[in-house]
């Protein structure tokens, strides 16, 4: 067997496809439920919820958060209803709110997911070992080869879209919160110790706390790794802005392209903005 890899090569790809046909036959019944309970969701939360709110109420709230959040600084809040008039003027509000609930869904999974590996990986050196080499794989995979696995495990819509978002957006946060962690002050951590602190008291109330500003950087580059995924995600059936951008590159169309193009960047600074006021708020404090 061996000399036959040497002579006509490693059957590597024969032998993913027979690992993935295991994973779909043996995982179907966790595969299947989480496609048709998380995509009814998804289409609930964008249909009924976010589509059911007036665009110009929904534009208000949104500018009234950056508002506060920036420090009751006019300007982030002028650009939100700005920003977002824009895109409900061409048309776009809908595909925008789809946009929306993938992001929001796939960054509260990777952070859901992420800061506990993390967290696991700043108490034992043998975790950070042992996920450092795959966080790596994960970051330097191209995007695109996520949507395989995708589609293997859950067909085609949004459910395989934040699928592969959040394999491509949760290293940034697990990455942080263990770096965070293990630049909290030694000094700090031995203080609690000896005034009796628990495991659980210390990362409470000390280690996280003292953390949050670098967890906080890692979210925002997990919220904005999920952004990007709206276009490749699109690919692959997932509605929203990124759809409307593929179809004006299959059809040339340039105009078209563009607007739904500025949409996903006048999203992407509102989220990056808001995120980022929260982790300044954070420091001061």
């Amino acid at each position: 067997m061996f000399k036959e890899w040497f002579t006509e090569g490693i059957p590597l790809a024969e032998g993913m496809k027979w690992f993935v046909e295991k994973l779909q036959d043996r995982l179907s019944f966790i595969f299947s439920p989480i496609k048709e309970h998380l995509g009814n969701f998804m289409e609930w939360f964008s249909e009924d919820i976010l589509m059911g709110i007036p665009p110009f109420i929904l534009m208000i709230v949104i500018a009234i958060i950056a508002f506060f959040v920036s420090g009751k600084k006019f300007g982030l809040a002028a650009f939100s209803i700005v920003g977002l008039w824009l895109i409900n003027n061409q048309g776009y509000w809908e595909e925008l709110m789809f946009t929306v609930t993938l992001v929001l869904i796939a960054s509260i999974l990777s952070v859901v997911i992420g800061v506990p590996i993390g967290i696991l990986m700043s108490k034992s050196k043998t975790a950070e070992a042992i996920m450092t080499p795959i966080l790596d794989f994960m970051q330097t995979m191209p995007a695109f080869v996520y949507l395989i696995p995708a589609v293997a495990f859950f067909g085609i819509g949004m459910v395989p879209g934040v699928f592969a978002s959040l394999i491509f957006a949760t290293p940034p946060t697990v990455r942080f919160t263990n770096l965070g962690i293990r630049q909290v002050s030694k000094e700090l951590v031995e203080a609690s110790e000896a005034f009796g602190s628990t495991g659980t008291q210390k990362l409470f109330k000390v280690e996280l706390p003292m953390a949050k500003a670098t967890i906080m950087a890692g979210i925002n580059q997990t919220i904005m790794l999920s952004l990007s995924m709206v276009v490749i995600a699109s690919m692959i059936g997932a509605p929203g802005l990124g759809r409307e951008v593929l179809s004006s590159l299959q059809r040339s169309n340039v105009g078209t392209g563009f607007v739904a193009g500025v949409g996903i960047v006048i999203l992407a600074i509102i989220i990056d903005r808001i995120t980022q006021s929260v982790n300044k708020k954070g420091k001061k404090a």
